[in-house]
């Protein structure tokens, strides 16, 4: 995780959180609103879970061990799975159960203009957390489409920060939704309902989020394009014949397992194939830096020799 990619977004995304939470409990105390508890309870989660994001990203540079020979790059999938169980073990059950307790005990907003102004000055602190999420992902998301960066990327704190902010954002807009038809209305009811749709939010997002990094968490294979240039690299290879069949895996982001079967031809020597194992490796490698452990199987090319 690169300090320009997603640890500005994330720590821009706790920056604004953090200063949100405080402001939104001051106006939960002055008003009595659900809608701005739980939204309080929704920055501190988010809050908590950039910290994890950031724990994460450390505890993934430890250099490798006689117990974990591939290192500990999957931290970062471990925590990102803990962020969504957080939000919505937090977030999203504790706003569930808030709007049911006010909607069952409804009770009048106080000094709404308290909510009002912290709404506006949170919608505008998500926005430019979101805006800095959204220009971070564009510089590694290509030509895929938002929906294909969050499910394909494999470094899971960009995708994260963004779901996580823009459900801060739509929860902002719900909670002024509330607070807004309960004052035109001056039925308290609507701010339950408003809690409520905060709640069903969050719980929305940390299923994407608990799917997609348990995804990562049983390991990925690489992009096919990626596992394409590995295999034109291998056929580029003078002593490989073919590629019997080959598979990869992430052992962390920006780290991957490359094991093949390659078929060379009975008449060359032991020094030929290990040569020849060396210089697909450093093929390899110059194609996708991100290949890390390469392990080639040679095996005699068996339809070569059953066509002779």
């Amino acid at each position: 995780m690169s300090a320009s990619g997603g640890t500005k977004a994330i720590l821009a995304a706790l920056a604004a959180n953090l200063s949100i939470a405080v402001a939104k409990f001051v106006a939960a105390a002055f008003t009595g609103s659900s809608s701005m508890l739980a939204e309080g309870i929704h920055s501190v989660a988010d809050s908590g879970n950039q910290a994890l994001l950031l724990l994460g990203g450390r505890k993934a540079k430890r250099a490798s061990t006689r117990e974990h020979p591939f290192g500990y790059g999957r931290e970062r999938y471990f925590y990102a799975f803990v962020v969504a169980v957080v939000l919505f073990a937090i977030g999203a059950l504790f706003s569930l159960y808030e709007g049911y307790h006010k909607l069952t005990h409804a009770e009048p907003l106080s000094s709404p203009q308290w909510a009002f102004g912290v709404l506006i000055f949170a919608i505008i602190a998500e926005i430019f957390s979101f805006r800095t999420a959204i220009k971070e992902a564009n510089a590694v998301r290509g030509d895929q489409s938002w929906m294909a960066f969050i499910r394909r990327s494999k470094s899971p704190e960009l995708p994260v920060i963004l779901l996580e902010d823009l459900g801060a954002l739509l929860g902002l807009v719900f909670a002024l939704f509330g607070v807004t038809m309960a004052v035109v209305t001056g039925n308290p009811v609507w701010d339950a309902v408003g809690t409520l749709m905060i709640g069903f939010l969050l719980a929305v997002i940390s299923v994407v989020l608990a799917v997609e990094t348990k995804s990562l968490l049983l390991g990925e294979s690489a992009a096919p394009e990626m596992e394409s240039r590995i295999r034109a690299a291998l056929d580029a290879t003078p002593q490989v014949d073919r590629v019997i069949h080959m598979k990869t895996l992430h052992i962390g982001p920006e780290e991957l397992l490359v094991a093949a079967k390659i078929a060379v031809t009975r008449s060359d020597t032991a020094p030929e194939i290990a040569a020849g194992i060396d210089e697909a490796e450093r093929r390899i490698r110059e194609a996708v830096p991100i290949a890390r452990v390469i392990y080639l199987e040679p095996d005699l090319d068996r339809e070569a020799v059953g066509r002779v």
